[in-house]
């Protein structure tokens, strides 16, 4: 199923950038970014499962937040940009 994480970190405390880099680093692990604080994540629901735990534990829940949509299997009918845009297929491969 086709999610998007996007995610918020308070950046005002020094700890506050290690935490956005260590989100980043995750997501770009998992998925692929399309902005600046928001990617495409291609999981089965064990992944998502896993990569909320990995986030959960990379914030402070009390300064950052991060939201997941979920656009599921026919995503692409649910996707709609203007400008430069990325193109995920189902079994993972990027198409520029």
């Amino acid at each position: 199923m086709m999610v998007v994480v996007t995610y918020d970190v308070d950046v005002t405390q020094p700890a506050g950038a290690k935490r956005l880099r260590r989100v980043a680093r995750i997501c770009e692990s998992k998925g692929v970014r399309v902005q600046n604080s928001v990617f495409e994540v291609l999981v089965d629901q064990a992944g998502l499962t896993q990569l909320k735990l990995r986030l959960q534990s990379a914030i402070d829940p009390k300064q950052d937040s991060i939201r997941f949509y979920l656009l599921g299997t026919h995503y692409q009918r649910r996707i709609d940009s203007l400008g430069k845009a990325l193109h995920i297929q189902q079994d993972g491969d990027l198409i520029l």
